[in-house]
């Protein structure tokens, strides 16, 4: 570093250290993303890299404490408390699409968080917000592929309900994964979803297994009214006659880049599936599923 970026490096970290300023954080957040960007970009050692990226971490946490503390989980503005109106994500400098991933980062046990950022260093492993996110082993959702249980990162979960709202209903699900999901409404196998009436905002993990999922995708589509909202998460299967039904009515869907390595029931154990994901989503907030889901693969929209 020049000594003028040494001087500015300096300031941050004083900064994250004592800032309890939300929108100083946020001013802070975007001048380390810029940091990181030059790190990269000027092939500086992955242990200069690491360092931006572990306060970049554990600012972007703080950040998430703020989020908890005073923003609601569909974003919107809170009621004045004692007298002091509360600001909006906009105002506190917080993109809709950060919000998510900085409220996972928040509920992460101390223990675990601070044992990844040493391990990472430790092992030479890049420090990256996506890899902190999985940590936090009780915010996952359920699915099923046949007989082996599997669950979904919180992160995708968190950025469907900041999409549509809320989540009003999952109707494939169970106790576990209501943890995270926190639907109004959900229906265990024991209630079958697909004996069910589905109604307002839907998040939808069907079993992988056939002919089960082509059942939930075709209950989905026949649910659906004007005005409600529904997101899918399917395997990339673009041969099948569900992934075709559901295209053709979704309004955007994301292929995600790469594929989702599924949680164990365990939390820990990951999953290696064979294929990419995608999600679809019904409704008129087209561009919120956009800013929201951007950062995971390749939107298309139907024609």
């Amino acid at each position: 570093m020049t000594t003028t970026q040494l001087i500015e490096w300096n300031r941050i970290k004083a900064e994250i250290a004592n800032c309890a300023d939300i929108t100083i954080m946020s001013k802070t957040n975007y001048s380390l993303e810029a940091i990181q960007k030059w790190a990269k970009q000027s092939n500086q050692s992955l242990e200069a890299q690491n360092e931006i990226a572990e306060y970049r971490l554990r600012l972007n946490r703080k950040q998430g404490e703020w989020i908890e503390a005073n923003i609601p989980e569909d974003g919107g503005k809170p009621a004045q408390n004692g007298g002091l109106s509360q600001i909006t994500l906009t105002e506190a400098g917080i993109g809709h699409h950060d919000s998510p991933k900085f409220r996972i980062l928040s509920r992460i046990l101390e223990d675990k968080f601070e044992s990844y950022i040493t391990e990472s260093k430790e092992a030479r492993d890049e420090i990256t917000t996506n890899d902190a996110c999985h940590l936090w082993k009780n915010t996952i959702a359920s699915k099923w592929t046949g007989d082996q249980e599997s669950y979904t990162p919180a992160l995708y979960i968190e950025a469907a309900r900041s999409v549509m709202g809320s989540i009003d209903l999952d109707p494939a699900s169970n106790d576990i994964a209501q943890e995270i999901v926190k639907a109004k409404v959900y229906f265990t196998p024991e209630d079958d979803g697909l004996q069910q009436e589905w109604q307002g905002n839907i998040f939808l993990n069907p079993p992988y297994s056939h002919p089960e999922i082509a059942k939930f995708v075709d209950k989905l589509l026949r649910e659906l009214k004007d005005g409600q909202q529904a997101i899918l998460l399917t395997n990339n299967n673009t041969d099948t006659a569900f992934f075709h039904k559901a295209a053709r009515v979704a309004s955007v869907l994301c292929f995600t880049k790469g594929r989702i390595s599924f949680y164990k029931p365990d939390g820990i154990t990951r999953t290696s599936p064979t294929n990419g994901q995608v999600f679809f989503y019904f409704g008129a907030n087209k561009q919120r599923f956009i800013d929201f889901f951007k950062e995971f693969g390749i939107l298309l929209g139907a024609l």
